[in-house]
């Protein structure tokens, strides 16, 4: 019988419990495990507490994991012992000297010097072969050497500044990234900055980034990765190598997404910042921009200019110029999503604890259903700011078109054009925190300060 404790056979019990101590097997280890229909190799995996007793879950070679129940198990045993935690892997030390990281850089690109500044995320993750999970354990040296090729372009700086999956981010974190990024572009010594961060809420952190780092004299390029860095099928590789590129090469300055363009490993899109939302869960060109086609496509060391960028009010890249610098937010904007049976009272509520501004997904062209307008009203005499979006992905928000949107002009509902609900509630956060009264923040809402409203809308998407 083997001494396993229930801490090394998280969320097994009862049945699968016993069978597993009896084989001396602990969660991490590489076992073999053989039905009358099939043998089965992979990493055992841990269970959630709530799980029943009746199977055990490996995660097999190509990812993927399997539950398979005890009763139908004929024979199984211990491939591998697990490796410790960090076996493996050394702890990186960011703090690294930029001479020591010449030496490795090819000499005609140590004059390139670019940022890399880590938040976390999946891109900064890998697997846990004690548990076969994904968690964070890269840090922003440990990315960059994770990219060799990284050293034919330019010299990268690493920098560990947060450790956060993307989910954890607070309007206090945009501003504290924006800070680390206006220290380093204000020192006048990169070709660009690249932030890596998790890809939930990267959109998010890239519109807030567009409003608080305003005439931005160098491109500022998040990236991310939908598959940790030590998959064989991770997309991150190929997105550094493309923000890169893009930061070297480009004639314009501002924020960026560089993400996979497609499922493939053929192209990076470079979206706008306040103009990409992510579109899948799961699929390496999650990313899209939205009523605007992607600003570049990088193909290898090759950029190809969108035809129809022209017609955006984008910054010429200027390493001379500087930075205008409006990092703070305030959180009390609450983004609402309309939907059949909602509640008024919602909104209510809104008022009750001290929103300054709602931002509405209504539908269609920007519509909510009547029962809904004397909440509303009552929330704009109290002094709030209530601006409508839409919840379709494309398209633009007309509130004169139908009744129920000229209702809503009325009370003083203010549109957003074909602004995304997500960048909406950003730049709310951002227009009351740098506005000394209502007025001056409705007037940034309306302005088009970093191509959040499309002049134009394609045809075809």
């Amino acid at each position: 019988m083997s001494s396993a404790t229930k801490d090394e056979l998280p969320g097994y019990k009862e049945k699968s419990q016993k069978l597993l101590r009896e084989h001396d097997i602990v969660v991490g280890d590489t076992v073999s495990v053989k039905t009358d229909e099939k043998e089965f190799n992979g990493l055992l995996m841990p269970r959630y507490e709530s799980s029943d007793n009746n199977h055990i879950v490996i995660k097999l070679e190509n990812g993927y994991n399997v539950g398979i129940r005890t009763s139908k198990i004929r024979a199984i045993k211990r491939a591998e012992k697990h490796a410790s935690h960090n076996e493996g892997y050394e702890q990186s030390d960011d703090r690294i000297n930029i001479n020591s990281l010449k030496q490795y850089n090819n000499t005609r690109n140590s004059d390139f010097k670019i940022a890399l500044l880590g938040t976390g995320g999946t891109i900064a993750s890998k697997i846990d072969y004690r548990t076969g999970g994904v968690s964070a354990a890269l840090s922003a040296s440990d990315i960059y050497n994770s990219v060799p090729e990284l050293k034919n372009y330019a010299l990268i700086e690493p920098e560990a500044f947060l450790n956060e999956a993307s989910e954890n981010l607070k309007p206090s974190d945009w501003t504290a990234i924006a800070h680390r990024i206006n220290d380093k572009v204000s020192s006048k010594q990169y070709k660009g900055i690249i932030v890596s961060h998790g890809t939930d809420t990267m959109h998010y952190t890239s519109a807030a980034l567009s409003f608080a780092l305003q005439n931005l004299p160098i491109p500022v390029i998040l990236v991310g990765a939908q598959r940790s860095s030590d998959r064989p099928s991770s997309d991150a590789a190929l997105n550094l190598l493309g923000a890169v590129v893009f930061a070297l090469k480009a004639s314009i300055s501002g924020v960026f997404v560089c993400m996979h363009a497609d499922p493939s490993d053929d192209a990076i899109a470079c979206h706008l910042g306040t103009r990409v939302r992510k579109n899948h869960t799961s699929r390496r060109d999650a990313f899209e921009s939205i009523d605007f086609p992607p600003i570049m496509i990088v193909r290898g060391e090759i950029l190809e200019m969108n035809i129809q960028a022209s017609r955006l009010s984008l910054k010429k890249r200027d390493e001379n110029e500087n930075i205008v610098f409006k990092p703070d937010f305030d959180k009390r904007v609450l983004l609402l999503k309309y939907y059949p049976a909602f509640d008024p009272a919602l909104i209510d509520y809104a008022v009750a604890m001290g929103y300054r501004a709602i931002v509405l997904e209504g539908t269609g062209l920007g519509h909510v259903g009547r029962e809904s307008l004397p909440a509303i009203r009552r929330a704009v005499e109290s002094g709030i700011l209530v601006f409508m979006t839409s919840q379709c992905i494309w398209g633009r928000t007309r509130m004169t078109v139908y009744e129920t949107g000229r209702d809503l002009l009325d009370i003083g509902v203010i549109p957003l054009s074909d602004m995304l609900p997500e960048t909406a509630t950003v730049k709310a956060m951002w227009a009351l925190a740098n506005s000394d009264n209502t007025k001056t923040a409705v007037k940034l809402m309306k302005q088009n300060l970093a191509n959040e409203v499309s002049m134009s809308i394609p045809l075809q998407r």
